[in-house]
């Protein structure tokens, strides 16, 4: 039982994934340049279904797969980890600031992605 006064829990925040990130990422990018699913499937030689279902979040792609959709965008892999590294913190940023129990987001030593299966 809650004492009275007490404000119930705040509800879990639920961080986004991974894969939806990067593939928002490649989705703009490929929308910047103005360039068709069809277009950049082909020059990556995968199949348009597979890039669509990575561009929606809703494919986990190999490093292969990731580094031919960046390439062919004209980023290299690094690039695209960079920027979805960004997309992540920006995202995540709001949801620090606006009542999660983690305080704000603080600065890290470490510049670099840590990514773990």
């Amino acid at each position: 039982m809650r004492p009275q006064g007490a404000r119930p829990p705040a509800p879990a925040v639920k961080e986004p994934l991974w894969r939806d990130l990067v593939g928002d990422v490649l989705r703009r990018e490929r929308l910047a340049q103005e360039r068709t699913l069809k277009d950049v499937a082909d020059q990556a030689r995968i199949s348009m279904p597979y890039l669509s279902e990575v561009e929606r979040g809703r494919k986990e792609a190999s490093s292969e797969v990731l580094a031919a959709a960046a390439h062919a965008l004209g980023l290299s892999l690094g690039d695209l980890l960079s920027r979805t590294r960004g997309e992540l913190t920006r995202v995540t940023s709001r949801y620090n600031g606006s009542g999660s129990r983690r305080g704000p987001a603080s600065p890290s030593s470490h510049d670099g992605l840590c990514l773990v299966a």
